[in-house]
């Protein structure tokens, strides 16, 4: 039976050795990378419903944590959530009484959002709930594996994300 995820996917209910498959798609590394990044999406997806919360609920409450009080635009930069997107991320965990929206005393135009303590007791409630989704994941591979994955996908995305200095060709005249 032929599933499809999402994106179009075929889902692969065997192993990545799937005979079905050919053996050049097998191999190729953006495709096995695509393959388990749908998977690992899936898992914290539907892991984080079954704790009422969402990706970006968690992003927020870490970046608040991490970084302290801030503006929706901070919170945007740090999150990568796209501002519009983010006001209903903010009202949803305001309106469970995770975060506070005030007026910025130094700026009235501009609000900034902090985290309440329900909303770090829900975080640390999250935290625990993502480890485990992490080891599921990560089932197959030992702690050094581990590490290991997450050093080189590290590479790769800061590779593909670096914005390149421009060229001298690029100047204006």
């Amino acid at each position: 039976m032929d599933t499809r995820d999402d994106t179009g996917t075929a889902d692969m209910a065997g192993s990545a050795d799937d005979q079905a498959t050919p053996a050049r798609l097998r191999g190729l590394p953006s495709r096995l990378l695509s393959l388990t990044a749908v998977h690992a999406d899936r898992l914290v997806s539907e892991g984080l419903a079954g704790a009422d919360a969402r990706k970006w609920h968690y992003a927020v409450l870490v970046a608040l944590e991490e970084f302290g009080p801030a503006s929706q635009a901070a919170l945007s930069d740090r999150t990568r959530v796209y501002r519009s997107d983010l006001v209903a991320v903010i009202n949803q965990l305001a309106d469970r009484g995770l975060v506070e929206r005030a007026p910025d005393p130094a700026d009235r135009r501009r609000n900034v959002i902090t985290m309440t303590p329900q909303g770090r007791r829900h975080l640390r409630r999250l935290d625990t709930l993502l480890s485990a989704i992490q080891d599921d994941l990560l089932a197959p591979l030992t702690q050094p594996e581990r590490d290991q994955l997450a050093q080189l996908l590290t590479r790769l995305l800061e590779h593909h994300t670096r914005t390149p200095a421009p060229s001298t060709d690029d100047r204006p005249a």
